[in-house]
This record gives structure tokens, C-alpha cells and sequence, in this order.
């Protein structure tokens, strides 16, 4: 896959406040920045959110708001940073990126309706790969159906995961977007549309417009952007419906993966499935979030 190295849009998020056993305790020392829901979802959250669960089993729902902010707040830097990539890319703001704070359908609930796309961050661990290789295979030997309308692609470049999640996730909405004149992300669609997926991605490559506004992105991060060589752990997937299912879509992987039927109007609940079944592979990893491509 090495070709590339891009800047990351963003450094490793760190999960800086550990919850404590006694949930006393761990309110009482900050207090200044919780909220406390008696939801049966498990996270925490410090500017973004980090589904969590309790060591000893017991069920609730800590929230670690940045200072000053309410549950419902003001968007965080990183959310306000990706809407201003896609502004750069031509994307007009009819659809925005919103925290997803939880799997509990009355969390879900918070997220604007529709949803076209999901994206989600994820470690990727020795579990995981083992995972990705056997799926691969399975497939390979089974076979799965993909229409001919999914838009993917795979990544050549290191660090591009976030963009190449953005991308997947517009391309395969572009009938419901709206785009400046002139926008570089619809001329870089349009001319990469009869392209196969490891056309595109060479052709990402070499498309300075979206490089130079990634890497713009990337230094105006909240957090201090990794050196271009630092690995980078985490990584993003969309996840989008396109004919009626609901696709897994990953540069990393040979092909997409179909998850089954999906609609519009389940999209969101359909894909929280899946985004559990990576969180249930890494029980103890603390380190996923995700979000939702909503209407504004």
C-alpha cells in the first residue's frame, strides 16, 4: 500500500480521563465537566466520543465535555475542522458531520435525520487484522454481491484514510449533495468515475487540489499533527447504503463489503450494528468513534 504519505487529518485521539471503578469517585473528581445519563450505553467522550465499557459490568453513561460546553454544544474542533475541509473541496453545507454519542436508540436519536453516511474511526490491532484477513478470504471463496453503482476506491496513500472516508461516503450521495461551481471534489468525482479502484486511488495521488487542502486540514487540527512518518494506528471506514444495502466501504481492503439490506430511513441503526460488531472483536480497546453524515 506504501506509495504516498499524507499529513493525518487528525493525531491519535487519547482517552486522558480514565474512568474509575467507584463512579462516586470519579464524578465527584470531576464534576466540573460531566453530565450523567442513565442510559444503558457505555462512553466517554473529550471532544469526540468514545463508546466504554465498565470493567465491573455496571450500566451507565459518563460523558467528558470539554470545558464550558453543554452535552449539546457547540460543534468540537476536530467536527468544525472537517466541515471546513469539505467547504475547501467545493461541498455546500446542506449536509453536515455530527457526533454520534452513543448505540442506545435514544442516543441515536439525537443524530438529525436523514443520515446518508456513517464514518467510523477504529484501532487497528493485531484482533482486527486477523479478522480482516479470514473475512477476505471467506469472501473470496463464497463471493458476495456488489452493484456496479458503488463508488470505491482503494488507498495508496499513507495518512489518507479520513479523506478517502470522505470521499466514499460523498460519492456515493452525490445526488443529494450540492456543490459550488468550480468545486474540486465534484470534478474529481466526475473524472474518476468510469476509473477502477486502483485507478483512483493513483489518481488521488497525484491530485494536488484535495492534497494541499488535506494537509491544510491537518496542521489546523486542535491537536499537533504526527510527523509524516509517524504510523498511525487508528483508522476510518465509511459506511454507506447504495441498492438497497448497506456497504462497507475501507481502502485497505480488495473490494467493499455488503452488510446486508439497509433503506434511508435505517441507515443509521443498521450501521451502529456493524460499528458494534468491530467493538465486540476489541473489547478491551477504548479508542472508537463515529459519526454521521446528517442533514443540516
Amino acid at each position: 500500500m506504501e506509495g504516498q504519505r499524507w499529513l493525518p487529518l487528525e493525531a491519535n485521539p487519547e482517552v486522558t480521563n480514565q474512568v474509575s471503578e467507584n463512579k462516586e469517585e470519579f464524578i465527584k473528581n470531576d464534576k466540573e465537566r460531566l453530565t450523567v445519563f442513565p442510559i444503558e450505553v457505555q462512553f466517554t467522550c473529550k471532544n469526540k466520543c468514545f463508546f466504554y465499557k465498565p470493567r465491573d459490568g455496571e450500566m451507565w453513561t459518563v460523558v467528558i465535555l470539554s470545558s464550558g460546553k453543554s452535552f449539546l454544544g457547540e460543534p468540537d474542533c476536530e467536527m468544525t475542522n472537517t466541515v471546513h475541509f469539505l467547504k475547501q473541496l467545493g461541498l455546500h453545507p446542506n449536509w453536515q458531520f455530527v457526533d454520534v454519542y452513543g448505540m442506545d436508540p435514544e442516543l441515536l436519536s439525537m443524530v438529525p435525520r436523514p443520515v446518508c453516511a456513517v464514518l467510523l474511526l477504529f484501532p487497528i490491532t493485531e484482533k482486527y487484522e486477523v479478522f480482516r484477513t479470514e473475512e477476505e478470504e471467506k469472501i473470496k471463496s463464497q463471493g458476495q454481491d456488489v452493484t456496479s453503482s458503488v463508488y470505491f476506491m482503494k488507498q495508496t496513500i499513507s495518512n489518507a484514510c479520513g479523506t478517502i472516508g470522505l470521499i466514499h461516503a460523498i460519492a456515493n450521495n452525490k445526488d443529494k449533495m450540492h456543490f459550488e461551481s468550480g468545486s474540486t471534489l465534484k470534478k474529481f468525482l466526475e473524472e474518476s468515475a468510469s476509473m477502477s479502484p486502483e485507478e483512483r486511488a493513483r489518481y488521488l495521488e497525484n491530485y494536488d487540489a484535495i492534497r494541499v487542502t488535506h494537509e491544510t486540514s491537518a496542521h489546523e487540527g486542535q491537536t499537533e499533527a504526527p510527523n509524516i512518518d509517524e504510523k498511525v494506528d487508528l483508522h476510518f471506514i465509511a459506511l454507506v447504503h447504495v441498492d438497497g444495502h448497506l456497504y462497507e466501504l475501507d481502502g485497505r481492503k480488495p473490494f467493499p463489503i455488503n452488510h446486508g439490506e439497509t433503506s434511508d430511513e435505517t441507515l443509521l441503526e443498521d450501521a451502529i450494528e456493524v460499528c458494534k460488531k468491530f467493538m465486540e472483536r476489541d473489547p478491551d480497546e477504548l479508542r472508537f468513534n463515529a459519526i454521521a453524515l446528517s442533514a443540516a
